[in-house]
């Protein structure tokens, strides 16, 4: 975990918002990912930092992160019921 600064979470985080941004429900999809592949404490780090240099979707995807609005697995690629999980 020593190499995840808060900085480099922020830019994994729209790196992906990115990515997903054309998807039907990108916040939802967003916070997928995250929650599925991300260690509690990748989470957290990024939760406690704030909104502070995350694209629009990114800030509404670790919202709905924070909020404990874990959203169910959007693709058959982040069902844990499929393949498993090694986040966390």
């Amino acid at each position: 975990m020593s190499g995840h600064t808060v900085e480099k979470l922020a830019y994994m985080a729209n790196q992906i918002a990115r990515n997903l941004v054309h998807d039907d429900k990108p916040v939802m999809a967003v916070a997928d990912h995250i929650v599925s592949f991300w260690t509690p404490r990748m989470i957290d780090m990024l939760i406690a930092q704030g909104s502070a240099g995350l694209d629009p979707v990114a800030v509404e995807a670790m919202a709905r992160v924070a909020d404990g609005r874990i959203p169910p697995p959007q693709t058959r690629a982040t069902d844990p019921a499929v393949h498993g999980s090694d986040a966390g």
